[in-house]
């Protein structure tokens, strides 16, 4: 299946068949279905969405008929046109709309793109929400709207600068101290949208930006999921050009991963638990990321006797538990920073911005700094299962079968041994089990993952 539909939105590959595929079909349908299940559940006639894309080569298309979509049932647009997802999250509120849709397929290759939703706050739709535009979406229980009440479009030119200002506004980014070190980063924003946005940050923060890959035209130079064997390039760059940092960012740019000086990975796990040690140090408080995220974030939490917590994998689900738990800093453990002075949602920009304030601050080169953090090294396998297997059976099995240790069913299985720990989710879409370990090196997360699947062999 190309097209996946999901609580959080719809995602597919470009062409093809309709509902096997991402087409224009699908999109106006979906569109229709989210813009229908605003106009159910507001108490007001007059209703504007704010839109905005990244630069794959689909989005101006898409965009046309999300736009024009909406304007036939009545509702206003306002777009951003090329953008980021934290941009839009945040223009959402600012512009005192009534929601938005980003057009994104975030890290997936080029020929896949998105619609995510928001709520007026600008954050993610729940689960139960998602579920309601679903069954919109299958009725097709539309109603559109006549001629003399077609929606308004315009369009802002000023996003990035409003998101820009918001966060050199903020107590904890300090401008003046990162301008004084004059540091020289070379970006990899992999010909998205990062490409706009972060050499303007950058700029205002007196940093000398070198760029690599930063023309938004949606031809990804690699893979663009900001993991290590997709980044040869600008680890390159950074030693050549005796560069402070590398910073790298997916096409909708709401994830964060760093190189250090000497070109090597910081690790994408350690992008929030940099940023988490910065603002901990400062002020006592709580960090939240999910179950599959690094022991780290816990461990450094714990220096600064500050609590941790975490929640089931999903963004909204790590947003609703620093809600409740009123969490200075969360995020999940692939480079996403959550940063609630600011807003509930990932972003690379706030991000980029207290990482250099925190590094400007330390007087350490970035190497110097991963060093001061307890290293964990990750391991993810899967095992599969015949179809007749049930999945669950075998969780509560685990479950029963490591009672004595600390064990959470908040998503799947997640069993915390002394020194390492193994997370057990069933995939939603396959027969299969993934396993996720973490421990004090490769060798031994890789050895867990291989014990917990011989277990589990044992117990089929």
């Amino acid at each position: 299946m190309s097209l996946i539909k999901s609580i959080s939105g719809i995602r597919g590959t470009i062409g093809g068949r309709v509902n096997d595929n991402l087409t224009p079909l699908d999109v106006v349908k979906f569109a229709s279905a989210f813009g229908t299940w605003l106009q159910n559940n507001k108490n007001k006639k007059d209703l504007t969405l704010i839109i905005g894309r990244d630069a794959r080569i689909s989005g101006q298309m898409v965009s046309s008929l999300v736009t024009a979509t909406l304007q036939g049932l009545g509702i206003n647009v306002v777009d951003l046109g090329l953008s980021t997802t934290p941009t839009v999250e945040i223009m959402v509120p600012e512009l005192k709309a009534d929601g938005g849709i980003i057009l994104t397929a975030s890290h997936n290759p080029k020929q896949w793109n998105a619609l995510k939703l928001l709520n007026e706050k600008g954050e993610f739709i729940t689960g139960e929400n998602g579920a309601e535009v679903l069954a919109l979406a299958e009725s097709e229980d539309f109603n559109y709207a006549e001629v003399d009440d077609l929606g308004k479009y315009e369009t802002r030119d000023d996003a990035f600068d409003i998101h820009i200002q918001q966060i050199l506004d903020l107590p904890m980014v300090d401008a003046e101290a990162i301008k004084f070190k004059k540091f020289k980063v070379v970006l990899d924003a992999v010909n998205s949208t990062g490409g706009i946005a972060i050499p303007m940050l950058l700029d205002k923060l007196g940093c000398e930006t070198v760029k690599l890959y930063c023309e938004p035209t949606g031809h990804f130079p690699h893979n663009p999921e900001p993991l290590k064997e997709h980044l040869g390039d600008i680890c390159e760059l950074v030693k050549k050009e005796g560069a402070d940092l590398g910073i790298v960012v997916d096409p909708d740019v709401d994830r964060l991963a760093l190189i250090d000086e000497k070109g090597e990975m910081f690790g994408e796990e350690y992008t929030l638990v940099a940023v988490a040690d910065y603002l901990l140090k400062n002020k006592n408080g709580v960090a939240v990321s999910n179950l599959s995220s690094s022991r780290a974030l816990r461990d450094v939490a714990h220096t600064h006797n500050s609590e941790y917590f975490a929640s089931a994998v999903g963004e909204v689900n790590v947003v609703t538990l620093m809600k409740e738990k009123n969490a200075v800093i969360g995020g999940e453990g692939n480079g996403g920073i959550i940063y609630p002075d600011l807003h509930y949602g990932r972003d690379s920009l706030v991000g980029v911005a207290l990482f250099l304030t925190h590094l400007a601050k330390e007087n350490k080169t970035v190497s110097e700094m991963r060093a001061g953090y307890p290293s964990y090294f990750m391991g993810k396998k899967k095992i599969e299962l015949t179809p007749e297997i049930n999945v669950d059976d075998i969780l509560s099995k685990m479950e029963k079968e490591y009672q004595d240790e600390e064990v959470s069913t908040v998503d799947g299985v997640k069993i915390d041994f002394e020194n390492n720990w193994v997370h057990l989710r069933k995939s939603n879409t396959e027969p299969i089990i993934r396993i996720y370990t973490e421990a004090k090196s490769q060798e031994e997360a890789d050895k867990l993952g291989d014990d917990i699947i011989a277990k589990i062999k044992t117990l089929i």
